[in-house]
């Protein structure tokens, strides 16, 4: 009886009466084989081309049967992205790390496919995270650092926003949420529980210059004379406050750039009592226009 091999990773099964006197060889091999399966790291080089077919063998050592891939390699090119082909009809776990690097023209982001598939998961640059196969699609089973996020995830501790992320679909988070960064929403976001927004302390100087991307609220206590300069990194619609507090002395004035616009045009007049508090609350009409108004005499 002819040997035949097992669906997903492809190990010889021997016939009866098959390699008499050899059998041992071929099952210390299908060992081997096993113990890649397991516990292999495996590096696929790509190059120039936009996709790799990772290759498959009948009871011998290939690239899919490995249990860690690292993908890398510098990719030439206007590629979108760099295809990576499993085979078709074989389950398995993979854990993935996409170390690629591209030219300046080429996407470096990893589209795992089944062979003959359209569809895949994306494994965006540095991604590390663990994938799966049914042998038909691929699908994430974490996807931690990952920018691109396409299957249905109804828990934070899914979804690591670390850097550059894009969330598809609707999403329900049931634990805290914790973003660090600037966050562009698309569509409608609705929220059940409170959003704890962080207060970023300015740095006292002779000039304040505020950076609207560090966040929307701020706070700031004057030492001295100061002017409130034109903020980095505005954003049309971007809205906040500038909570400007008083020292111990007090007596501190505050003028404003041009790039704030006030109610009639007329800067506004703080309290400068020792301690004293006032909010300045802006919205930008533009990167360069920013309308504000100051709420003062805080008791």
């Amino acid at each position: 009886m002819a040997s035949t091999y097992t669906t997903n990773i492809r190990l010889t099964k021997q016939g009866d009466g098959d390699n008499a006197n050899t059998w041992g060889e071929i099952l210390n091999n299908v060992l081997s084989l096993v113990d890649q399966a397991v516990g292999s790291y495996t590096t696929i080089t790509v190059g120039a081309t936009s996709s790799v077919a990772l290759t498959e063998n009948q009871g011998s050592a290939d690239q899919s049967r490995s249990a860690v891939l690292e993908i890398a390699g510098t990719v030439g090119g206007a590629h979108t992205s760099i295809f990576v082909y499993l085979p078709a009809g074989a389950a398995k776990t993979y854990a993935i790390k996409n170390a690629v690097s591209a030219n300046t023209t080429a996407s470096d982001a990893v589209v795992l496919r089944v062979a003959g598939q359209t569809h895949g998961v994306t494994v965006p640059t540095g991604g590390v995270g663990y994938f799966f196969t049914n042998g038909t699609s691929v699908n994430t089973l974490n996807a931690a650092g990952f920018s691109a996020i396409t299957t249905t995830q109804a828990d934070a501790r899914y979804v690591a926003i670390t850097g550059s992320q894009t969330i598809t679909g609707a999403k329900t988070f049931t634990s805290t949420v914790t973003i660090t960064g600037a966050v562009a929403f698309t569509s409608a976001v609705n929220v059940s529980g409170p959003v704890n927004v962080n207060t970023v302390t300015l740095t006292d100087a002779a000039s304040i210059v505020p950076s609207f991307d560090a966040g929307n609220t701020f706070v700031v206590t004057l030492g001295g004379n100061r002017t409130l300069a034109a903020p980095t990194s505005a954003n049309i619609g971007q809205s906040g406050s500038i909570r400007v507090i008083q020292d111990a002395t007090g007596g501190r004035t505050l003028s404003y750039n041009s790039a704030y616009q006030f109610v009639s045009g007329s800067a506004p007049v703080m309290d400068t009592s020792a301690g004293a508090q006032s909010i300045l609350v802006f919205s930008c009409r533009s990167a360069t226009t920013i309308d504000a108004v100051m709420l003062h005499d805080f008791k």
